[in-house]
């Protein structure tokens, strides 16, 4: 009996050893070395009695491996069962006082509960030490929503 060999079947055999080795490599040399001397991170926190965020805070910041400041990149600022309000974000480095970060700023309303945000994605924005506390305050409301930059 005679076998023939298709087209096909040589087309494979050739991409399977080429993407063997491929396979077996590992995956940390695909990504540039400078993507991975990045550290990003999100924070968030709720405070305030009840249900839901009354006010809630997400802040995303980074930072470079083994550094001792970090980078903001945006805050974003939620309060539950509202229908309008006005925020802003403070924070207070390691042994100094509270500074505004943003200005106040009008929340829009969304569903059951109102928000805004202050930057955008990217490494773009200021800088604070490691530990840093960032929060977020609407006006006419004590309670503020926390987070350290760790």
């Amino acid at each position: 009996m005679r076998r023939t060999i298709t087209t096909t079947a040589v087309l494979a055999a050739v991409l399977a050893a080429v993407l063997a080795p491929l396979a077996a490599a590992p995956a940390a040399t695909s990504a540039p070395a400078a993507a991975r001397a990045y550290v990003d991170t999100r924070v968030r926190d709720c405070a305030g009695p009840g249900p839901g965020c009354r006010p809630g805070v997400v802040v995303h910041h980074w930072h470079r491996r083994g550094s001792d400041s970090r980078g903001v990149g945006w805050v974003y600022a939620s309060r539950e069962g509202v229908r309008s309000g006005t925020a802003r974000w403070t924070v207070k480095t390691p042994g100094g006082t509270w500074k505004a970060g943003g200005g106040w700023k009008r929340a829009s309303r969304v569903g059951s509960h109102v928000e805004t945000s202050w930057g955008r994605d990217g490494r773009t924005g200021p800088k604070y030490p490691k530990n840093s506390r960032i929060c977020v305050e609407f006006r006419g409301l004590s309670t503020k929503a926390c987070v350290t930059l760790k």
